[in-house]
């Protein structure tokens, strides 16, 4: 199953970091600790604002449990 979406990275010690949101997740039939396959693709920043706003990852959104 392909199932795509945009996420923006963030630095966790020495490596970059993604989140699959809980949407896609639950979509796509994946849970913890299984082994999915990751493709790479840069895009724009602009995209129609659908990033706009969004800030700068902080201390709290690494610390914090996602259901």
């Amino acid at each position: 199953m392909n199932v795509s979406t945009c996420v923006k990275t963030r630095k966790v010690g020495g490596s970059l970091v993604v989140t699959i949101p809980k949407d896609v997740a639950k979509a796509a039939g994946i849970r913890e600790n299984e082994l999915v396959k990751v493709e790479i693709e840069k895009v724009k920043a602009d995209f129609f604002g659908a990033l706009k706003g969004l800030g700068p990852f902080t201390k709290e959104d690494e610390l914090r449990v996602h259901d």
